[in-house]
Order: structure tokens, then C-alpha cells, then sequence
């Protein structure tokens, strides 16, 4: 009997600390001043006050605060008046003062008629707190439903700046707290693992950035002995996995990447075959701010090409990039024109003309008025880690992820701090992860060898990106087997992305990321081959793992028959499912490029069903892709088809895997 009194009593108490519901301030009204200077734009504004606080629990300064344009002022009274999305009776208000705490003299609030009624008269003399959270809990509700709050400040009463950080309002008695936004369920230990002797010096190792397949580790070296030039700035480094999965000696760029001015790479494309590297590099050896690409060649890697970014006018010294897996994307740290403050995070993308597009804010859920640097997009191409001081942390900046909610790239979910384990009270930032997901990499001064050291640790599956699938192959000749430079096209059925990239046989096999519960058709094309395209389907793959997928291109040539592998229909009709295009495009272009080729077009289907529908669906089904054929430009005389039902089988009909196959669209090159 009494355990369940105890057990209810339990419940009771705890109740009102779920049950609790804090509305934070969502919009300035009125204030007195706030700080400005030339050098700044949205740092220490009055809009700082709104929302979640940027600092609390940690105290101290901050641009992320409301912060009055004088100290030390006893002549003229500094105030701010904020309101809240919802009109209510309140039993708390909460105020985050995160530095100079103290200087509030009184708080008003006015009900929904503007009458303004006093809530609180600070009597006390200042505390030697840097920082708190001012709980003001009434000894009951409000009679009354509150529009705003008023909070006065005399600056005279502490020395130096004041600022607050946010403003909340409750109907309840439980204290409102500033918290950590963590990552759920993160281990309470994290092993972090120096990379020993092979990777690491006395010098200072930073930025690593680890290949897509997580066997190369490339990262930058300051003021090594063996750094090209006499000043021996930052040169590339980089390390190879070895069989034993130990990292092999270090070893550095050659020129032209490394030059004698500082040299770093920012992101590493899927393929292993292009750089993302910072600065322009122009050819008298000089750099400017921006960044370049480097293609890898038979006889290793090219000069550095600028990356031409529309109206992009960094204001910092410094940016830092990430590239997403298709190479279309863009992840810039840079201070534009419409930034929050600081550095804040972009996207550009990649246009038809290879430049890239006017970068585009990410938005206030990832962006504040504090720097937010060191992007790395993982190879999902949703799971985004950067780091800041800008989110309540753990002390200077901290690592931080964040997950993309659509196709726009400007939603983003709250981001969620890596956690103690992982963060430190020091500076925290290059983050990155390979596309098995199972390893991070960064920089620390922790149990060091010298100064920086690179480090990686187990990734806790809160804060893993979604699976992908690694596919890499070459491209052959299908009549003699011998490798054939080609562009690869990878294309989703479900949302139609589309990457590319090429195939040269003297620098190895193409690459490709993918996430999981898609399903895709891949397909190589050159002039003077017909090609088919196959299906990926990885709509069930719950782990990373490598694929290898040859691909084969045909010889143009009379007699020469492909089957159409990625054209589709509705089931059991005869309407083209947008998925089929890019297939088709592929005849479409070949039948350009060769303006006297003729074809025949061959519906088949399986033999489920009945014997004459199935015929007539076959006829249907080529005469759709005729259709569309046509459409695109290509002349009907040029086009001929049958259908032929379920009399030509490739395949038994025993199970729905072999039907399959035999349900088809194949192509035979007439005259050429």
C-alpha cells in the first residue's frame, strides 16, 4: 500500500515539469537602443532576444544577445519591450541574463488592452554572478492575459556590458532552464583515437577531410620541415588505409597543389578523382581568396581551376566549403551581404554553364549572429555538421548536426550539439565522417604529440547520416571487352536526381554514393555506342556496403540489339513512367548523332494473363515509345515496331524474378 501511495506521489510531483509548455519572446516591440558599429549587422541587435537563448546555461559574452548601445549609463533608462505567439494568463516570466547580470531594475508586462501592470522591483544589490536565468515566479496567475513583456535595465548598477539573451513566459511554477540541445541517446563515453606517428608530428595537423570510401585521409600541415617554400605554410598531406586498417606515412602533395603559400583541401569528390581545394590559385604561384577544382589526370593532378561562384563577396578573411555527393551542391561558411552575423552557412549549385549559382542563406534555424564554419555534408546528402558558438555548448565553439527537412535547402531541423564526449571547452570544429558512416575525423590538442593532432572516434548511431551504397565499375566495349572512356549517369526513379560523372580507364574506376530506399538506373553513354541502362534497387539496404557494376556499351551497328532495361509502365498499361526518359534521351541523341540510323522497337511481356491482351499491350507499349521518339524530334519513318506478347521469352516464367526479364522493350539497329 504505501509503494503505491509513493509511486502516485511520484507521478504527482513530476507531472508539472512535463506538462510545463515555455513560450519565448517572437517579436521586439519597442527598445530603448542597441549596440551597432560599422564592423557588425545583426551582432548584439535587439532581435537578439528572441527565441530559444544562443548561451544560457553557459554565461558570458555574446553577440547573440540584446545588448543596450551605452554601459555604465545612470542618466537615461535602457528598456525592451517583447511579445510572444500566444495571448495568455502567466505564472512565470524568465528572463536569460548571460553577462553583466544584475543591471534589471523592474519588469512590467501589458495585458491585451496595453495596460501595463508591474510585475517585479529588483531591490537587491547586484550579485557577483557573470550570468543566470531570472526566474520571476507569481504567487498565482495573472487575472489578466499578457501581450508583452517590459524589461528596464539601469546600467550604472553593473560595470561594463549588459545583456540579455532571451525572454520566456509559462503559466507554470517550475523554473524555466536554459538547456543543451543534445543528440539523443549519445553514449556517456566516446573513445577518442590519436592516429599515431604515421599521420601525426610535433607540427600542427588540421582540417582532415576522409575520402568518401574512408581509405584516404587528407588533411593540412603547418610549418613542417618538409612544407614547400621558406616560410613553411600550410601544405596538403595525406594518408592511405592499410591492410592491417592502420594509416600508412604521411606524405604531401606534390606542386602545383602545394605552392609556398597556404594550401588546403576543403572536400574530396565521390570518385576520388577531383579536389575541392581552397583559394585560387593563379599561375604565377600567387593565391586569391575563392576556391579551385583539380581533376586527376594518367599523369596525376592538374592545375587548379577557379570555381566561378555568382555574386560572391566574402567580407572574412576566411571561408571553408563541403561539396555534396553529386557534385551539384555547394556548402560555403562565408560572410555575405544577408548574413545573421558573422559567418554564416550558404548553398550554391551547380549550373548548366559549370558555374555556380548566387549562394543562398540556409536560414535561421542553422544561422545566427555567431560565426558558423567548417561545413561537412555526409554522403546521405541530408546530415550536415558544422560547428559554432552560436547554440548553447560547452564553451567556445562546438561541433553540431543538423538534418535537411527538403529539396530547398534552406529547412533544416534544430541542430543538435555533439555532446560532451565529443565537444570540449575549448575550440571544437573540422568534423568529418567517410560514407561507411563508422568513423569521424578532427583535429585536437588533447594528448597531442605536439600541438594539433588528427583524431577519430566511433560514430554513435544519434548522430550517424542515413545508409548509402558505394557503386564503382568500369565501362567496356561489349564486342571486344576493352575498357572505354565513357559518362556515367546514375538517375533516382523517385525524385529523378541525376549524377554524373566520367570514366577514363587510366586513372581507375568510376565512383558513385547512393542512399538507401531508392532505387536507380545507371547507365554509360559515348559517341559511337549504344548503351543500356540497369536498375540499382536499394530500397531494403539497411548497411553500407560496395558494389561493383560493369557497365557495357554497344557498337553501333547494323543488327546490333540492346533491351531498354530502365523503361517503364504503368502495370498491365501502356503509359511511359517519367523514369523511362533519361533511357530514351540516350536513342534519342544516338539517333541524332547518326541521322540515317533506323531502328526496330520489340514489346515483349510474360506469359501471365490472357494470350491476345498481352499481344495487344506488347503493340501498345512500342507504340508509346515511337510516340515519344517522335516527339523529341526524331522522324517517324526511321521507327518501326512489334509486338510480339509472350511468344519470345528470355527467361522461364517459373517465378516473378524470371518474369521479369521477360517483360521488356528491346532495340535492334536496322540500317546505320
Amino acid at each position: 500500500m504505501n509503494r503505491v501511495c509513493l509511486l502516485i506521489l511520484f507521478a504527482f510531483i513530476n507531472l508539472p515539469l512535463f506538462a510545463q509548455k515555455t513560450f519565448w519572446a517572437s517579436k521586439v516591440v519597442a527598445f530603448s537602443s542597441e549596440y551597432a558599429d560599422k564592423e557588425t549587422t545583426k551582432e548584439n541587435r535587439a532581435i537578439q532576444v528572441l527565441g530559444k537563448p544562443n548561451k544560457l546555461p553557459q554565461v558570458g559574452y555574446s553577440v547573440c544577445a540584446w545588448q543596450p548601445m551605452t554601459q555604465n549609463n545612470s542618466i537615461n533608462e535602457e528598456f525592451i519591450i517583447v511579445s510572444f505567439d500566444t495571448l495568455m494568463p502567466v505564472r512565470q516570466i524568465a528572463i536569460a541574463e548571460n553577462f553583466g547580470q544584475g543591471a534589471i531594475t523592474h519588469v512590467d508586462v501589458f495585458d491585451e488592452n496595453n495596460n501595463i501592470h508591474p510585475i517585479w522591483i529588483n531591490n537587491t544589490p547586484p550579485t557577483n554572478e557573470l550570468g543566470k536565468m531570472l526566474n520571476l515566479i507569481l504567487n498565482q496567475m495573472t487575472t489578466f492575459k499578457v501581450r508583452s513583456v517590459r524589461v528596464s535595465l539601469n546600467t550604472s548598477k553593473v560595470k561594463g556590458w549588459n545583456q540579455i539573451d532571451a525572454i520566456a513566459i509559462s503559466q507554470s511554477d517550475q523554473p524555466i532552464k536554459a538547456f543543451i540541445n543534445l543528440a539523443n541517446n549519445m553514449p556517456s563515453q566516446i573513445v577518442k583515437e590519436n592516429l599515431g606517428k604515421n599521420v601525426n608530428s610535433e607540427f600542427r595537423e588540421l582540417a582532415p577531410v576522409i575520402a568518401p570510401d574512408g581509405k584516404t585521409l587528407y588533411y593540412t600541415r603547418w610549418k613542417h620541415p618538409a612544407n614547400v617554400g621558406y616560410a613553411k605554410k600550410q601544405d596538403i598531406w595525406f594518408s592511405e588505409l592499410q591492410a592491417d586498417k592502420t594509416w600508412g606515412p604521411a606524405k604531401p602533395f606534390p606542386e602545383p597543389i602545394n605552392n609556398s603559400e597556404h594550401n588546403a583541401i576543403c572536400a574530396i569528390y565521390p570518385d576520388g578523382k577531383t579536389l575541392l581545394l581552397n583559394n585560387v590559385y593563379m599561375p604565377n604561384g600567387e593565391m586569391s581568396k575563392g576556391i579551385s577544382i583539380s581533376q586527376k589526370t594518367a599523369s596525376g593532378w592538374g592545375f587548379p581551376e577557379q570555381v566561378a561562384i555568382a555574386d560572391f563577396k566574402n567580407k572574412s578573411e576566411y571561408a571553408e566549403y563541403s561539396i555534396a555527393p553529386n557534385g551539384r551542391i555547394l556548402l560555403i561558411s562565408a560572410q555575405l551581404e544577408d548574413t545573421e552575423g558573422g559567418k554564416d552557412l550558404y548553398v550554391s549549385f551547380l549550373q548548366d554553364n559549370k558555374s555556380w549559382s548566387r549562394p543562398v542563406n540556409l536560414g535561421k534555424s542553422v544561422n545566427t549572429a555567431e560565426d558558423e564554419g567548417m561545413p561537412f555534408i555526409a554522403a546521405d546528402s541530408k546530415t550536415l555538421y558544422f560547428s559554432t558558438k552560436g547554440f548553447p555548448g560547452y564553451g567556445n565553439n562546438d561541433l553540431f548536426v543538423t538534418r535537411r527537412l527538403d529539396d530547398s535547402w534552406t529547412k533544416w531541423s534544430e541542430p543538435q550539439n555533439l555532446g560532451p564526449m565529443i565537444n570540449t571547452s575549448e575550440w571544437d570544429g573540422y568534423f568529418t565522417i567517410s560514407a561507411v558512416g563508422d568513423y569521424g575525423y578532427f583535429s585536437s590538442q588533447e594528448k597531442s604529440l605536439g600541438e594539433e593532432d588528427i583524431f577519430k572516434l566511433k560514430i554513435p548511431e544519434a548522430i550517424k547520416p542515413e545508409v548509402v551504397v558505394q557503386v564503382s565499375g568500369g565501362v567496356y566495349n561489349s564486342a571486344d571487352k576493352k575498357p572505354v572512356g565513357a559518362k556515367v549517369k546514375v538517375q533516382s526513379t523517385m525524385d529523378g536526381d541525376t549524377v554524373c560523372v566520367t570514366f577514363d580507364p587510366a586513372t581507375g574506376d568510376y565512383k558513385f554514393m547512393l542512399p538507401t530506399k531508392k532505387k536507380y538506373t545507371i547507365s554509360a553513354s559515348q559517341k559511337g555506342y549504344l548503351s543500356s541502362s540497369e536498375v540499382l534497387d536499394f530500397e531494403n539496404e539497411k548497411d553500407f556496403h560496395e558494389v561493383k557494376k560493369n557497365l557495357f556499351l554497344f557498337p553501333i551497328a547494323a543488327g546490333q540489339k540492346i533491351t531498354l532495361n530502365s523503361v517503364f509502365f504503368e502495370q498491365s498499361k501502356y503509359e511511359l513512367l517519367p523514369a523511362s526518359f533519361q533511357e530514351l534521351n540516350h536513342i534519342v541523341a544516338t539517333m541524332r548523332e547518326n541521322p540515317k540510323m533506323e531502328i526496330m522497337l520489340e514489346g515483349h511481356t510474360d506469359n501471365q494473363g490472357d494470350w491476345n491482351e498481352n499481344l495487344k499491350l506488347s503493340k501498345q507499349r512500342v507504340t508509346e515509345v515511337k510516340g515519344y521518339l517522335i516527339k523529341n524530334g526524331i522522324e517517324e519513318k526511321r521507327i518501326q515496331i512489334q509486338g510480339y506478347g509472350s511468344t519470345r521469352p528470355i527467361a522461364s516464367n517459373n517465378s516473378e524474378e524470371k518474369r521479369k526479364l521477360n517483360r521488356r522493350v528491346e532495340v535492334t539497329i536496322v540500317k546505320i
